[in-house]
């Protein structure tokens, strides 16, 4: 090899080594905001199953707690910009595929590119809301009548809203099986943890997963009811789904149980900014 080639070699290496630490860093801060927002609606939730919720337990009520709290600014702000590192990081994979056997597969793609442009949309809501000029969003129980309204109306929006809901049901199903099974060790650097960490991995990430396949799959059932019904009111997003499950017979209790499940999610999403093979 001539000494031209080697130095393109050369160079090519480089940016490769450049691209896969600039994504690595943007996939750890992203999953680190993740974690602040779930552990944070988490607590938001098992305050409103202890008689003592003031916010509604959504990432609007989240961001909210987080602004009155000394430094919130900067931290709304690095919150942001952690989310849109998980929006270009997953963008990334879309492009160029992620790893693991099947990271190039035209569906992971596709799933790569949905995660894409819901961290997008994330991360501008909460940027918006550091600038103050938003809300967070808004509240989730509001948009998802308000977007559920508007779908309704149009021509088929009835069969719309109905799949929408079973898909994601079927999206909530699936997180959950894929926590109970642990399918995540494929995707984290085990051999890295210790075997007390391993174990608080798992039951985080079991007991988180499961809880956010379950809200997950409670949201979709609301929409599927909304459209069966063809009344939008009848959907709800992420606060008023978390409050329906104190009014099952269990009471409480089950709130308490779905909400310690997010907060774990939360925990499981710092572990998996510190051990994700990205």
């Amino acid at each position: 090899m001539n000494t031209g080639a080697m130095a393109r070699t050369g160079r090519t290496q480089v940016r490769r080594a450049a691209n896969g630490s600039a994504a690595e860093a943007a996939a750890r801060a992203g999953f680190t905001a993740r974690g602040v927002i779930y552990l944070l609606v988490g607590v938001l939730a098992l305050q409103i199953a202890f008689g003592d919720g003031k916010r509604e337990a959504d990432r609007s009520g989240a961001l909210t707690e987080i602004a009155e709290k000394p430094f919130g600014a900067v931290l709304l702000w690095a919150l942001g910009l952690g989310l849109v590192g998980m929006a270009l990081w997953r963008l990334s994979e879309a492009l160029f595929g992620a790893v693991g056997p099947e990271g190039h597969t035209a569906k992971k793609r596709l799933l790569a590119a949905a995660r894409s442009l819901f961290y997008a949309f994330t991360a501008f809501s909460v940027l918006s809301f550091a600038a103050g000029s938003g809300s967070g969003g808004g509240s989730s129980d509001e948009q998802s009548r308000d977007v559920t309204a508007e779908v309704l109306r149009w021509p088929g929006g009835q069969w719309l809203v109905g799949v929408a809901g079973a898909a994601i049901v079927v999206t909530g199903v699936g997180i959950g099986a894929r926590a109970v099974r642990r399918k995540y060790h494929d995707k984290m650097k085990l051999g890295q943890m210790g075997p007390r960490v391993r174990r608080l991995v798992d039951v985080t990430g079991i007991g988180g997963g499961a809880a956010r396949g379950v809200v997950f799959a409670a949201a979709g059932a609301f929409a599927v009811r909304a459209a069966a019904d063809y009344e939008p009111d009848k959907a709800k997003g992420l606060d008023d789904t978390l409050r329906s499950f104190a009014d099952t017979p269990l009471g409480p209790w089950l709130l308490v149980l779905v909400a310690a499940g997010l907060v774990l999610f939360g925990v499981f999403s710092f572990a998996m900014a510190r051990w994700r093979r990205v």
